[in-house]
């Protein structure tokens, strides 16, 4: 490409790059396409070189970063302590408990080999010598392999509760993949805990919930409604599974974190008893809950738009971008000399800043920085300069608003805190202008195929959910805290109902 030592001039890669960027699709007629682009434009991550795999990109891992860092400190902060447990798991592991490998079984990557060697006609070739007495299984999830740890751990009531967490990646080979939403390989976190009491068990279970919806809701500004899943829809092993849910952009349904009580099932499955108070020998209860990088697809479905990225800024990571507005070279000085004192009390702030000093055009960078969802743009010009001012951006709503150069570092944490708001409250009123209630079939048909979430009356009924399912595509996507099933009929059946529930399609 043609560079130009001129910052002003508009080059040939600007050029391109701006066509590029103004190509996006319209979310409203290709919101799966407009997806992908905006995943690979704004650089969060790209495909890796094994189907379905993911590489995630520095700033798609900075955000990651972020958002992992603050549960992190939540789950701390509520008694939690960070551990690492092996990737690799003996297959006969997964057999100790049917309805766990049952789920699992498919999407099950498996290690028969330990080395490769060199073939002079093949070249390089999996050495048959080299195979496993028993196969190994690279982790789907980890119940299995830390509860065969438990085992070790656990004699007493003195040894509970246990309260552990691991940050970690897992494998499921997905037949269909999307970048961040579902891959072959993702990062997540699971918590494994084990108490000495069923009532235990169910305050963890759902006090993690509860973080889970502090996070979704307060950080990343998404709306979601908590409840319980269906036995169709538990987690393979769970006695009951929890979850928060969102939706998204097409208004289609996210699971955006799920939370089990896993009864006294993997305890039985790995003989892990404790001796009570009393004497008494009992199996221990248990949970695990998990969210993943999926939230980052979350972020982007939720609050995107038609320029790319839209990022709350209390997870953005970058906050503010400064750009200087440069016609010249010899503006530089004048520009950086008028902007030191800015940063210096943008530091005093901890606002996440950034100065973009690269040789690109103004618009250029507004539309780079834009379709990375930069929350708040600074402008700097040598007219600002004359005049003492500053120009600030919203990238939630595109108003430019002018600050004295005195008054703009007391202005930005406000116009932050009242952009992750606005992006909460859109949202929120997107999600609610888009959930119905439908009180027949055919009513709950056409909002379906529309688009958006169903509150209805379910009679409680597998059969009646499996034929909802397979006519429409929607699923219960959980029985809400919130619910008030009295005097509802099923939707389906028209028999009473046992549940309100919300329906949705969902990724």
């Amino acid at each position: 490409m043609v560079e130009s030592s001129d910052p002003g001039n508009f080059t040939l890669n600007n050029f391109l790059y701006f066509i590029m960027i103004k190509g996006l699709p319209d979310p409203q007629k290709d919101f799966s396409n407009w997806y992908m682009q905006v995943v690979t434009r704004a650089g969060l991550a790209d495909y890796g070189p094994v189907k379905g795999t993911m590489v995630i990109k520095p700033y798609g891992f900075q955000l990651w970063e972020n958002i992992k860092n603050i549960f992190d400190h939540m789950i701390k902060e509520s008694g939690h302590t960070n551990a690492y447990f092996p990737l690799l798991i003996p297959k006969s592991f997964l057999a100790k408990e049917a309805e766990h490998v049952e789920g699992f079984a498919k999407e099950c990557a498996v290690v028969t080999h330990t080395r490769l060697k060199a073939d002079k006609q093949k070249g390089i070739i999996v050495d048959p010598e080299s195979r496993l007495e028993e196969e190994v299984i690279i982790r789907p999830t980890s119940e299995t392999v830390i509860w065969s740890m438990y085992k070790k751990w656990i004699q007493s009531y003195r040894d509970l509760p246990i309260l552990i967490n691991q940050w970690a990646n897992v494998v499921r080979w997905e037949m269909r993949t999307r970048l961040f939403l579902r891959t072959t390989e993702f990062l997540w976190q699971e918590g494994h805990t084990a108490h000495a009491t069923e009532e235990e068990a169910q305050k963890e279970t759902l006090d993690i919930l509860e973080l889970y919806r502090q996070l979704t809701e307060d950080y990343l500004a998404i709306p979601v409604f908590t409840g319980l899943k269906t036995e169709s829809e538990k987690f393979a092993g769970a006695d009951r599974t929890y979850c928060i849910e969102a939706m998204m952009g097409d208004k289609r349904a996210l699971q955006a974190g799920t939370s089990h009580n896993l009864g006294q099932n993997f305890a039985k499955a790995f003989s892990v008893k404790f001796q009570t108070e009393d004497n008494k020998e009992e199996f221990v209860w248990a949970t695990s809950w998990g969210i993943s990088t999926r939230l980052v697809g979350a972020v982007i479905l939720a609050h995107g738009d038609n320029k790319g990225l839209r990022i709350p800024p209390r997870i953005a990571p970058i906050q503010l971008v400064i750009i200087p507005i440069v016609k010249k070279q010899d503006q530089i000085s004048n520009i950086k000399e008028y902007l030191e004192p800015i940063t210096k009390g943008l530091e005093k702030t901890e606002v996440r800043y950034h100065i973009d000093w690269t040789d690109s055009s103004p618009g250029f960078k507004f539309n780079e920085w834009e379709m990375k969802g930069v929350p708040l743009r600074l402008e700097v010009g040598p007219r600002d300069i004359l005049e003492g001012t500053t120009v600030l951006v919203r990238r939630d709503t595109g108003e430019k608003i002018s600050y004295s150069k005195e008054t703009v570092i007391d202005n930005i944490p406000i116009l932050l805190h009242d952009l992750q708001q606005q992006l909460y409250d859109q949202a929120l009123t997107f999600r609610n202008d888009n959930t119905h209630t439908a009180n027949s079939y055919d009513e709950f048909k056409q909002i379906i195929t529309k688009g958006g979430f169903v509150r209805c009356g379910w009679d409680g009924l597998q059969k009646t959910e499996t034929v909802i399912k397979d006519e429409t595509k929607a699923t219960i996507r959980c029985i809400p805290f919130d619910e008030q099933p009295k005097d509802l009929i099923c939707v389906y059946s028209g028999n009473p109902a046992k549940h309100e529930v919300i329906f949705a399609k969902a990724y």
